[in-house]
């Protein structure tokens, strides 16, 4: 009579009482620092840099100079100034978090299960983060709604917006332009945290800390900077793409080809409110650098 035990039994029942390895690898590889302190960047920036979106939204749907941006909103009133910041504050207070916490804790996964070389794992952590953030496309869509000057008598605020959406024309809806966004994020976002940290290496040591500062907001900056004026025609055809409603969905490319007929056959207009934009990415991604980097130093 054999009495060993029977190895596929002992398999079986070491799987129900244990976690598998991998999950367990997984879920210990995210910290939830990561995603507070981007949660806790993301609220400082938008509370300085909302206004200066508005223009340059309108930048990108009417294809008109700053003065023409800035003289819509001075003659809509204070009271539109910050007329759909909810939107982004959620959406960028979550991607943010999200933005943080998924590419450290998918590099921190890859590296400790894969040999992989460095800037693979931040190419495929970055672009993870990336997709993950396309979840919340639906703040985007309800904040181009709000901020275009022809959804102002429909929509009285945030709430709404989202359930006249959802009752008139579903939840699909809400995902229109997700292509852009997902060509935008993760090759961005994967660009980065790459820049970023190789910048780090060539900073000079200090030990002050207002000169600390000042090198994590310039390094923030110039690289967020850089990045969107790269990405700047994606977002164009994304607002081109949300501006509409309840229509049937054009393809990318044929946003692409009607925005260049539209704009006199020339590229450069693609990049119209690109200049302001670019400041305000320099101002926003300095804010929102220097904030990680310090609200992480508190938390540590």
């Amino acid at each position: 009579m054999n009495n060993e035990p029977n190895l596929r039994e002992i398999n079986s029942e070491a799987l129900r009482t244990s976690p598998h390895i991998y999950t367990r690898s997984i879920l210990a590889a995210f910290d939830w620092k990561e995603f507070a302190c981007g949660c806790g960047a993301a609220f400082i920036n938008i509370g300085v840099t909302y206004p200066i979106y508005k223009m340059i939204f309108r930048q990108m749907l009417h294809g008109v100079p700053i003065t023409s941006a800035f003289g819509q909103l001075r003659n809509e009133g204070l009271g539109f100034l910050y007329r759909g910041i909810f939107p982004p504050m959620a959406q960028k207070t979550i991607s943010l978090s999200i933005m943080f916490g998924v590419f450290d804790g998918s590099r921190r996964y890859l590296i400790e299960n894969f040999s992989m070389n460095a800037y693979t794992v931040k190419i495929i952590a970055g672009i993870t983060s990336g997709t993950v953030e396309a979840v919340l496309l639906p703040f985007e869509r309800v904040q181009t709604l709000l901020a275009h000057s022809k959804y102002h008598e429909y929509f009285a605020n945030t709430p709404r917006a989202f359930n006249y959406v959802l009752v008139h024309h579903g939840f699909l809806e809400l995902y229109r332009g997700i292509v852009p966004v997902l060509w935008r994020n993760g090759p961005s976002n994967a660009m980065f945290f790459m820049l970023r940290e190789e910048v780090s290496l060539f900073l000079p040591d200090t030990s002050s800390k207002t000169t600390k500062t000042a090198q994590e907001f310039v390094a923030g900056a110039i690289i967020g900077a850089s990045i969107s004026t790269l990405f700047y025609p994606l977002n164009v055809i994304k607002v081109a793409m949300q501006s509409e409603m309840g229509q049937v969905s054009e393809s990318m490319w044929a946003i692409c080809k009607r925005i260049y007929f539209e704009r006199g056959n020339r590229i450069k207009y693609f990049y119209r409110g690109c200049a302001f934009n670019s400041f305000r990415s320099f101002l926003s991604w300095g804010i929102m650098n220097t904030a990680y980097e310090n609200l992480k130093k508190v938390m540590s």
